[in-house]
């Protein structure tokens, strides 16, 4: 890449999950070279199980990404001015920086008055960066943010708090909502990251003109690259981009100028041909009781996740396909009560199934590569096979390569030496 890279990727959850692969391999590409990577706790650092949650996510990186992630811990703005220093020195150092679940108004509450929104902000500014925010810290990017906790889980009146505003320097003005297609409510609605439409539409009453929202769906992600002045959308789901009773929705795949997203009119021209839909707000995006909008979720969920199996599968990587039985598996309990999904939870769990027979198969063939079991072993008979050509003693030799034949292994003569080939499977050259 000839650029320096600058690029923010919002994730409206998933950040850890086999569906998201992809997308931070493609971020981790921006650089072309080595990069310090470092993951941040402060969303979740109030919680009893953060550092479980933080060696969670440095196994994520490291075994689906191969990554060497380290944390940045700054779990509470009262920590020793000596843990606060090396904070900040590994945050400023950083080039791929990770921030995930937790609760946003905790977050804002310890970032607020410290030099963390300057110096994201900076970063995207000058590169070489690449940040990526999913769940809680994606909350905390707009100018506005929700208190999702208080008014879901607390019952606080519906209203906006002050973010970090590190998309308005760059002339993005509203609010980032991640989880906007939501459905863990099963009998009430908790679309719009538990919000709900009618207290969505209350706090986008209290947005002044010119704000937008920006929803982003699960297993999704939105791209915001500033060096090629461009947005785009990945994963399963869509991004919305709501403003004064219009709203535009992006599909997976979507590809738009930045400027499209600093004037989100752009997106609303009847004549564009830049976006799939545009529809008058007041219509429901993810409506609760449209069975086909959480079938189709739920089956681009499976089959992201398949697909990323059967990856693991053929790279040998016994731990990322076990994470994505496990990411499918927690999916179809979450949804399991849902009457409207049944027959698509009943695709999924025969999906599960399958992965999970698979894996005995694998498991049964011996997950690591027959090369590094009985490939000394080969090259030993090789060298000797080698040695007795090389004395004429060409009935030795044939009785060797006959015997490997036997065993499934398939031994040619080439210039200089052999190579074998276990069926189906070319191995090394000798």
């Amino acid at each position: 890449m000839t650029t320096t890279p600058r690029i923010l990727t919002i994730m409206g959850s998933g950040e850890t999950s086999p569906t998201m692969v992809k997308v931070h391999r493609e971020n981790a590409a921006a650089f072309g070279r080595s990069f310090n990577c470092v993951i941040l706790d402060t969303p979740y650092g109030f919680q009893s199980n953060a550092d479980y949650i933080t060696a969670r996510a440095v196994e994520y990186f490291k075994i689906s990404l191969n990554i060497d992630a380290e944390l940045a811990s700054f779990k509470s703005a009262l920590v020793e001015p000596l843990e606060r220093d090396r904070f900040f020195y590994k945050l400023d150092r950083a080039d791929y920086i990770f921030a995930g679940p937790g609760s946003p108004t905790y977050a804002l509450r310890q970032w607020k008055n410290t030099p963390v929104p300057k110096v994201l902000t900076k970063k995207l500014s000058k590169g070489p960066a690449v940040i990526v925010f999913s769940s809680a810290a994606a909350l905390t990017l707009g100018s506005h943010t929700i208190p999702v906790y208080e008014t879901y889980k607390v019952g606080e009146e519906p209203t906006w708090v002050d973010g970090l505003d590190i998309l308005g320097p760059f002339g993005i003005n509203g609010a980032i909502i991640p989880h906007f297609n939501n459905s863990e409510g099963k009998n009430h609605d908790t679309r719009y990251c538990y919000l709900g439409k009618e207290r969505l539409h209350l706090l986008e009453s209290k947005l002044e003109s010119g704000s937008a929202i920006y929803g982003i769906d699960e297993h999704t992600a939105l791209t915001i690259d500033f060096s090629a002045e461009s947005v785009r959308v990945s994963g399963i789901g869509t991004v919305t981009v709501r403003s004064e009773d219009r709203q535009a929705i992006l599909k997976s795949g979507t590809e738009l100028p930045l400027a499209h997203f600093r004037d989100v009119r752009h997106l609303f021209e009847k004549d564009s041909s830049t976006h799939p839909r545009v529809k008058n707000s007041d219509t429901p995006i993810h409506p609760v009781s449209d069975s086909t909008v959480g079938q189709s979720s739920l089956g681009k969920l499976v089959d992201a996740l398949k697909l990323g199996f059967d990856q693991s599968i053929s790279e040998r990587n016994v731990d990322s396909a076990i994470r994505a039985i496990l990411t499918l598996h927690s999916e179809i309990d979450r949804r399991g009560s849902d009457p409207e999904q049944r027959d698509e939870i009943t695709f999924a769990n025969i999906a599960l199934h399958s992965m999970i027979v698979d894996m005995g198969e694998f498991a049964r063939g011996g997950a690591r590569e027959p090369k590094e079991i009985f490939g000394p072993y080969l090259d030993l008979i090789l060298t000797l096979r080698l040695e007795a050509r090389s004395e004429r003693r060409w009935d030795q030799a044939d009785r060797i390569r006959n015997a490997l034949s036997g065993l499934g292994i398939e031994v040619r003569d080439i210039p200089g030496g052999s190579e074998w080939f276990s069926i189906g499977n070319p191995r090394a050259t000798y």
